[in-house]
């Protein structure tokens, strides 16, 4: 009898994994679990099974994640962003060994972060840039009211930005500018530098802070030309929240680039294992995986309570200094395709 009654269960616990194993392959390698060592994982299931089973073998989990994750790649890129209303948009390039994926992520006027899509290519260069943003705009996203785009600093980026959206309000990452100037300095010159940005951009008031940060800047000119140089690129987007008259805690948030930073670390967290990058698809499909796995853990963002006040803000500065002729640049471009590839 007892062993009658513990056949059944035994059996539906077996058919109840089987159901979805493509879900569990993901879970564990995007856990960290190599396909050498998946099988170490399952549970206990008896000889008879072990030796009739045949989809734990290394190449039979490889298909079952090389599946699961095009699924995901192409899920992430068929979004439609037609009713997502975005108060501020992030992108940044996650380098992969040669490799550079572009990656988009949004925060709604909700305060929701939400991965937006990723693009291909060999660097972080404008042609790269251009295409995702234009995808992005294609699968409906509607920044026609204006939307806040923060950026690290790159060159490409900014020049995409202003390709396929033409005037927007671009904040720079306080903490990219900060870097990039201290490493113009000698160590015994750095403290108090970084002292004297960091009080500039803690500033609620726009002139007094762009005053603050041009005297330092010809302070530099003579002693440190490089780091002048450094700080005065780009100034003026280092406090457009200012400008914007943002709320201070929402500031903390939107200031540099640690929200999509964080994305990134869980995608390079994710696919730590992968000791080769064989192709593009399998940089897309890593990295679409990573951030869908990000999203299944993001929170609203720190004073989204002053996101609406933010929006109203960004709306009349575009309508302030675009012209009404001008509109978003009708750049296409198809989302990328997925082949088949290796792990």
């Amino acid at each position: 009898m007892s062993i009658t009654a513990t056949t059944p269960r035994s059996s539906s616990r077996s058919a109840i994994s089987k159901t979805k194993p493509s879900q569990v392959v993901l879970e564990q390698m995007l856990a960290g679990v190599s396909t050498r060592r998946f099988a170490r994982t399952r549970e206990p299931v008896g000889e008879a099974v072990l030796d009739a089973e045949r989809s734990t073998s290394k190449s039979a989990v490889s298909r079952e994640f090389v599946g699961r994750t095009g699924e995901h790649l192409r899920a992430l890129m068929a979004r439609s962003l037609a009713d997502v209303r975005l108060a501020a948009l992030m992108l940044d390039g996650l380098e992969l060994k040669g490799r550079c994926c572009i990656v988009a992520l949004g925060i709604t006027t909700d305060g929701v972060k939400v991965p937006l899509g990723l693009w291909d290519g060999s660097t972080e260069n404008k042609r790269v840039c251009v295409e995702l943003l234009a995808n992005l705009v294609d699968r409906g996203l509607d920044c026609e009211q204006g939307v806040l785009v923060v950026l690290d600093g790159g060159k490409a980026l900014r020049a995409a930005v202003d390709a396929v959206f033409g005037h927007v309000p671009v904040q720079r990452c306080i903490r990219h500018k900060e870097r990039n100037v201290l490493d113009h300095l000698p160590e015994r010159d750095r403290p108090g530098v970084k002292r004297r940005l960091r009080a500039a951009w803690k500033l609620t008031d726009h002139e007094a802070a762009i005053d603050r940060l041009e005297a330092l800047t010809g302070e530099l000119s003579h002693s440190h030309p490089g780091a002048a140089a450094s700080l005065r690129e780009g100034l003026a987007e280092t406090v457009t929240l200012q400008r914007l008259g943002v709320d201070q805690q929402l500031w903390k948030t939107l200031s540099s680039t640690n929200p999509i930073e964080s994305m990134i670390a869980i995608c390079r967290a994710t696919s730590r294992n992968v000791k080769r990058w064989q192709n593009g698809d399998m940089c897309l499909r890593w990295t679409a995986a990573g951030m869908l796995e990000a999203e299944a853990q993001f929170r609203k963002i720190i004073g989204y309570k002053h996101l609406a006040h933010l929006a109203l803000a960004v709306e009349a500065d575009l309508t302030a200094n675009r012209p009404a002729s001008t509109a978003i640049n009708p750049v296409h471009a198809p989302a990328p395709q997925v082949a088949a590839s290796a792990v």
